[in-house]
């Protein structure tokens, strides 16, 4: 399985902190916040990495990780996504990277307390098309949320104003390599963006999508400063107890 880790955007909502640095850079504790989601993928087995950055500080991870390495990677590639277009616009850059394989993607800024192991493993044998996992949250409104009907999952929700649920979609999904094909039937959305969610409703649709809830806890750094702050506070608690052994 391959891994892919976005950390594109502008980081507008960390204004003034990322004027001058990709907000995947910025530090969460005591060490850049692009080192947890390499971690989180080293811990579940992943060592074949796919990195999607853009703006004008995507040259400073190349100076930051070089060939990941010193981290215990196997493979380090980078890919340049020229605008911001969403996730799925990034993921479609990957597509010739994944050799056909099946990929697990973790949003850059988004930071967990949990394995993926367990799931990744199960995945890879399964023959669902794709999993996501979900979380609740107080601001399900800033996420993609999920909807259910008789406790059954029939729909996500983008960002919406009044969220069917308080179940947010966090930002680590896993895919088959027919992503891609999907992708591209995708239109762009009023953000003007190709939305994962769009991705994964359709996976929902051909009853190819399956769900976890997850265990432990999750932090997403991007979402707004005081995101960011709780973030810092999140990281120095996981740094404190380094061997949890949490895994979904």
């Amino acid at each position: 399985m391959k891994g892919i880790i976005l950390a594109g955007g502008l980081g507008t909502r960390l204004y003034p902190l990322t004027k001058i640095t990709n907000k995947h850079l910025l530090p969460l504790y005591n060490k850049p916040m692009i080192y947890y989601p390499i971690e989180s993928m080293i811990k579940s087995g992943i060592t074949d990495i796919i990195l999607v950055t853009g703006g004008n500080n995507s040259g400073d991870f190349l100076r930051l990780l070089g060939d990941g390495s010193e981290l215990g990677l196997r493979r380090l590639q980078y890919i340049y996504q020229n605008r911001e277009g969403g996730i799925a616009h990034a993921l479609s850059l990957c597509e010739k990277h994944t050799e056909g394989q099946k990929i697990a993607v973790i949003l850059g800024d988004n930071i967990f307390a949990c394995s993926i192991s367990k799931s990744a493993r199960e995945f890879e044998k399964s023959s669902y098309g794709a999993k996501i996992f979900l979380k609740k949250v107080a601001n399900p409104s800033e996420y993609g949320v999920a909807r259910f009907s008789r406790k059954k999952l029939v729909g996500i929700v983008e960002k919406a104003r009044r969220p069917p649920s308080s179940m947010a979609v966090v930002g680590i999904y896993l895919y088959d390599n027919t992503i891609f094909t999907l992708i591209n039937t995708l239109q762009p959305s009023k953000r003007n963006e190709l939305e994962i969610t769009d991705v994964n409703n359709i996976y929902l649709r051909q009853k190819r999508l399956t769900y976890g809830i997850l265990k432990g806890g999750w932090s997403d750094a991007g979402e707004s400063i005081e995101a960011y702050n709780k973030a810092v506070d999140f990281a120095r608690k996981l740094c404190k107890r380094p061997n949890i052994k949490l895994s979904i």
